[in-house]
Parts: C-alpha cells; sequence; structure tokens
C-alpha cells in the first residue's frame, strides 16, 4: 500500500469545475505517479518544488488508483466518507472538494441538509442518509479541536426506556420515504427476542434500517 508520496509534480490536468477531479503526475526518483485529487489540492501545490502528497491507495479487483491530499486530515475525511453505505472514491472525493473538512464538520453538527445536497450527485434522500450515517461514525476536526459528532444524533442519546422500532420509523417518516418502504426496512431489523445480542440503540436500528432501504 502507498500511504505517502514526496517529489515533484511534473504534470497537471485541472478540473473542469471545483467539484470535478483534477490528476496530477508526481514524480518520485524517477518514477511517475498518476495521482487523482480535488482542484483544492491540485491549486496548493508548488511547481518545481517537492512536495508531500497523503495518499489513499484505492484498490478494487484489477483496477488501482491513488487519491492525493495535502493533509492527513484530508485523508482521513476521505476515507471516512467511503466508509459509509453506498459511497465510492468518486463521491467522497466531490464531497470534500465541495466542502472541506472544516465545512463538512460544522454541516454535520448542524444538521445542513442543504449543503450536502450542493454535492453534485447527492439528492435530498442521498443528503438525508449520509447525515445519519455519517454523524454516527465519522470524526472531523473543527477549529477547537477534534469532534466526534455521534452525540449530535438525536436518536443516539434517545430515551433508552422508549420502543427503538417506533423512534425507527418516525426518522424514516421525517425522511421522506413511502409506508411500504418503512414496512420494509422494519421488518427487516433483527429481532431482539430471538437476537439479544443484536443493536437495540434506535440510531443503530435506523442506519440499519437505511442500509436495506439503499439495497432495495
Amino acid at each position: 500500500m502507498i500511504g505517502t508520496l514526496r517529489g515533484v509534480v511534473i504534470d497537471r490536468e485541472p478540473a473542469l469545475d471545483r467539484a470535478s477531479a483534477s490528476e496530477l503526475t508526481i514524480e518520485v526518483a524517477g518514477v511517475g505517479y498518476r495521482v487523482t485529487a480535488t482542484a483544492g489540492t491540485l491549486a496548493r501545490l508548488p511547481a518545481d518544488e517537492p512536495v508531500l502528497l497523503y495518499v489513499h491507495h484505492h484498490i478494487r479487483e484489477a483496477d488501482q488508483k491513488l487519491f492525493g491530499f495535502t493533509t492527513k486530515q484530508d485523508r482521513k475525511a476521505f476515507e471516512g466518507l467511503l466508509s459509509a453505505h453506498g459511497v465510492g472514491p468518486a463521491l467522497a472525493l466531490a464531497v470534500l472538494a465541495t466542502h472541506p473538512v472544516d465545512q463538512l464538520a460544522r454541516i454535520l453538527a448542524d444538521d445542513d441538509l442543504a449543503a450536502l445536497c450542493e454535492v453534485p450527485g447527492v439528492g435530498k434522500k442521498t443528503a438525508q442518509r449520509l447525515l445519519v450515517e455519517l454523524q454516527s461514525s465519522l470524526v472531523l476536526p473543527v477549529l477547537d479541536g477534534d469532534v466526534g459528532l455521534g452525540s449530535s444524533i438525536d436518536l443516539v442519546a434517545g430515551d433508552p426506556s422508549a420502543n427503538p422500532l417506533v423512534d425507527v420509523r418516525e426518522a424514516l417518516v421525517s425522511l421522506g420515504y413511502s409506508s411500504e418502504e418503512i414496512r420494509r426496512a422494519v421488518a427487516s431489523l433483527p429481532d431482539r427476542a430471538e437476537h439479544p445480542d443484536e443493536p437495540a440503540d434506535s440510531g443503530q436500528l435506523l442506519k440499519l434500517a437505511l442500509l436495506k432501504l439503499a439495497g432495495s
């Protein structure tokens, strides 16, 4: 796995717009590596000077691709986005190209659905699902340090004595899913009586329901 590259950028292919991917070639010890990056990353790299890129080495079947970032925080955010269901490298890069890490942290903290919908290819339902998934798993830096955003989900902090399936149904209704979609999603959730080790927390069950809906 390639984790970093230090060398000189010898070729650049800027993106047509801010949210599209750019490509650069960085020469390291006589070998040129083609790296995909955001337009913002490309703009920050000086010409004819050694640079250091933090790299995510993406391998899928016979395909390999390098994604480069100027900070470890950016790479960590990219990899966190990839962990969300249905998010591939192109979408993860588009999110970071549209909203840098500090902005993304505030978007998740503020439940800013409209801001996520600004990302090309992200509609309202996808943005709603991403908010729920990323708030419960992604840790992003803000101005005063690292903040875990899982606590910002009301369902996670809800009353443990309440019926979690009722919470899940209400959450799915607020996200705009139909009665039939909600029925199928809730029916797919584990039965606590039969599977006591399965998650009973409303937030965890909502994630499972959203994964079911995304795959249906």
